[in-house]
């Protein structure tokens, strides 16, 4: 089963939509690794551009977020960018739909917390610490912890299927195994 986890990057904002994940004008790539430098280029935070050359953000594996992460129109290529730069899960209090279905068929696990639970994992982050994240896809678990060894725990619930789905690989590692 595929493992998801590593270090976690906070980006602390709603209706993130597939626009800001990838721009349009970048639609007619041909290939998923052309799109991997602009993934969240058009991100604007606090009035500002955001900074897809951090170190932190780079090193990132999965981005914890607030609601309605993926919104907007409903193309595959916002995923395909996260995929590409290794984002294997993404965390937040709520998806668009279609966003959240493209993300398990690529593999991505997209984890839904109440607005609680991501509070808390943001609170982890004070004084600008790194925290890692380790997701017990078994236990429906999401194991969060910061350099100064606080740890926190929240359970969420996935459907079985996008879970075997998910666990596979996505849609066609799935369908390798099963057909």
């Amino acid at each position: 089963m595929k493992q998801f986890g590593g270090p976690a990057f906070f980006i602390d904002r709603n209706d993130i939509n597939t626009d800001e994940i990838i721009p349009a004008k970048y639609l007619t790539e041909i290939t998923k690794r052309a799109l991997q430098p602009h993934l969240l280029e058009d991100l604007i935070l606090d009035g500002k551009e955001f900074n897809t050359d951090s170190e932190e953000f780079q090193q990132a594996k999965v981005l914890v977020t607030r609601s309605n992460f993926g919104c907007g129109s409903s193309r595959e290529h916002a995923v395909w960018a996260l995929e590409v730069n290794d984002i294997n899960v993404v965390i937040g209090e709520s998806f668009a739909r279609i966003f959240r279905q493209n993300m398990f068929n690529c593999g991505i696990l997209a984890i839904e917390l109440s607005m609680a639970d991501i509070d808390r994992l943001f609170a982890l982050t004070v004084n600008d610490g790194k925290v890692t994240v380790r997701i017990e896809l078994e236990n429906d678990m999401v194991v969060a912890e910061n350099e100064n060894g606080e740890t926190i725990k929240c359970s969420f619930s996935m459907n079985p299927f996008d879970k075997e789905l998910v666990g596979a690989g996505g849609w066609l590692a799935y369908a390798d195994q099963k057909f």
